[in-house]
């Protein structure tokens, strides 16, 4: 049909098909799972979707997003892991969220804790590795499915539901 979609968890924690513009197409986020170096000291990073890329840009970290264009298999750009950039969480409870990173709480030996806060300024806090990066700032750069990753409470959802009738 010559449409594009893109699977994306809505704020439930449900994986949606979310339709996406044809130039949105060509690219997709991934997160960096490790920065190693290879034989003869080729730098090389692994991504969570399973690709290997060699000689990233050296300011690339773990845990940051590249933008990866999925013709050339190229890194367009790189979101850093940081406090004020938009993320969406992909696991535990808090699925499907989206907001921006209020801070890291560094545990040893342990879990290491992200406070999120989103667009309604409610914060909640999750873990590390649930954390997936989707822009700078507040502008994200991929388009979110409706409700754009906010949660609401059951009251609010019950209110939102008459209004529409």
């Amino acid at each position: 049909t010559g449409e594009n979609f893109r699977i994306i968890y809505d704020v439930k924690g449900r994986f949606t098909v979310h339709r996406i513009t044809a130039q949105e197409a060509k690219y997709k986020l991934c997160k960096v799972r490790a920065v190693k170096t290879g034989p003869k000291g080729v730098p090389f990073l692994y991504t969570t979707d399973g690709r290997t890329i060699r000689y990233p840009d050296p300011i690339i970290r773990v845990n940051d997003s590249i933008q990866l264009d999925i013709a050339s298999g190229k890194i367009q750009d790189v979101i850093p892991f940081d406090s004020g950039n938009l993320c969406m969480v992909t696991g535990g409870r808090n699925t499907g969220r989206v907001g921006t990173i209020v801070s890291r709480e560094r545990h040893a030996g342990s879990f290491d804790i992200v406070h999120v806060k989103d667009a309604n300024g409610h914060t909640f806090a999750t873990r590390l590795s649930y954390i997936f990066i989707i822009g700078k700032g507040n502008k994200p750069y991929i388009s979110l499915p409706k409700g754009k990753g906010i949660k609401l409470s059951i009251a609010e959802e019950r209110d939102k539901r008459l209004s529409q009738k």
